[in-house]
């Protein structure tokens, strides 16, 4: 199934940040907790929240809220298995149903 051109432009637009992209890489294969996702990316915790949200915003991960066993509210995100093939007649089939808004988004 092609995505829609929308979908398409957001999720391109979400993957276009380096910072994103090694989330993605940080989460294949096991989820893991803001704090140690963090750590393991070697940038602070608003940082990478921002990046985070961006990300679940576009449906590329999700999250769930749970407590340690010493009662701290711990939110744990994973990746959403996702997979788009870019092929030009891919491409030309989404930029069909763009919607106005998104087709005029940056323009200069």
């Amino acid at each position: 199934m092609t995505p829609s051109g929308d979908d398409l432009v957001r999720v391109l637009a979400t993957l276009a940040n380096p910072h994103r992209l090694r989330v993605i890489a940080a989460l294949v294969g096991d989820r893991a907790y803001v704090s140690e996702l963090a750590r393991t990316l070697g940038i602070s915790r608003a940082l990478l929240q921002v990046h985070l949200r961006r990300l679940e915003s576009a449906g590329l991960v999700t999250s769930t809220l749970e407590l340690s066993p010493d009662g701290k509210a711990m939110k744990f995100y994973e990746v959403v298995p996702f997979a788009f093939a870019l092929t030009p007649a891919g491409i030309a089939e989404a930029a069909e149903t763009l919607t106005a808004k998104q087709a005029d988004e940056g323009t200069d």
